[in-house]
């Protein structure tokens, strides 16, 4: 090992590149092996694009507001949301693994890693990032048979988007799979949390029409981190930035992740409680 390929923490560079491609490779074949999951990805937005759009195409038109520079059908409107939405239950997909392996006894070999905590949680992160983009892209395929053809640039200016929404969103469910002690009970906080977060949010609909019919709902909308995640999106998808929204999951992320981080910290988090394998210490 050379001096310049050393870290402070007496791992090089090439040991830490390993590591990662681990843990991602390990991420992407579990993901191969559990289609149903692909396919459950995919059912949900494409639902709500074929039937509920369809169905609300009329009642719920969309005026001209930012990123639009004209007026569009609903589907096209809520595209972003649902690809915000395949993030979202993929963050949670990601961390119910968590909590799986766990109970298995299965994260007793990632934990004893020598490697920083900090590190195998970032490239679980990474990995479970990586799988959502294929997931959304996947979806937008789909979607363009439906007429969703955004401008063509759109498909690369969107990756910078997708990429910190889909941190954020599995940072969150990182950091819930750190307090959830049983697999049976993540179920049911994911349902307290995914659509809460998915209906509270300018997903459906434009946060001004939500204002006029609830001022307090509006300023839930507001302070959801769901809400600028898909907003975030969808000037992105236009070639365009929403400044406020980057800063707001920009600064989730990081609140997310150091809450995940110190929750799997020995002294603090869960392996403390109920020891490194899952079971009770």
């Amino acid at each position: 090992m050379t001096a310049a390929a050393a870290r402070p923490d007496g791992f090089s560079i090439v040991q830490y590149a390993i590591c990662l491609k681990g843990i991602v490779w390990r991420e992407g074949l579990r993901f191969l092996h559990q289609r149903e999951r692909f396919v459950a990805a995919l059912v949900r937005p494409l639902v709500w694009l074929f039937i509920f759009a369809a169905g609300f195409r009329q009642v719920l038109g969309v005026s001209i507001i930012p990123p639009y520079e004209t007026y569009v059908l609903y589907e096209v409107y809520i595209t972003p949301g649902l690809m915000a939405l395949i993030q979202l239950f993929n963050g949670m997909s990601s961390s119910l693994s968590m909590v799986y392996d766990r109970e298995m006894g299965n994260m007793r070999t990632l934990l004893v890693s020598p490697l920083p905590r900090w590190y195998l949680l970032s490239s679980k992160l990474v990995a479970g990032t990586a799988i959502s983009l294929l997931q959304v892209y996947a979806f937008l395929a789909v979607a363009w048979f439906w007429e969703i053809e955004p401008p063509p640039i759109g498909y690369l200016t969107v990756i910078p988007a997708l990429v910190l929404s889909g941190l954020m969103l599995g940072a969150l469910g990182m950091l819930i799979s750190s307090v959830v002690k049983q697999l049976e009970n993540f179920a049911g906080v994911m349902n307290f949390v995914i659509f809460p977060m998915f209906f509270a949010s300018s997903a459906l609909y434009p946060l001004w029409r939500v204002r006029e019919a609830s001022p307090f709902l509006y300023y839930m909308c507001e302070f959801n981190p769901f809400t600028h995640a898909v907003e975030l999106i969808r000037f992105a998808f236009h070639g365009r930035l929403n400044a406020l929204s980057l800063a707001v999951v920009c600064g989730c992320t990081a609140a997310f992740m150091l809450g995940a981080i110190l929750a799997y910290d020995p002294s603090r988090g869960f392996i403390a409680r109920r020891g490194v394998g899952g079971g009770d210490a």
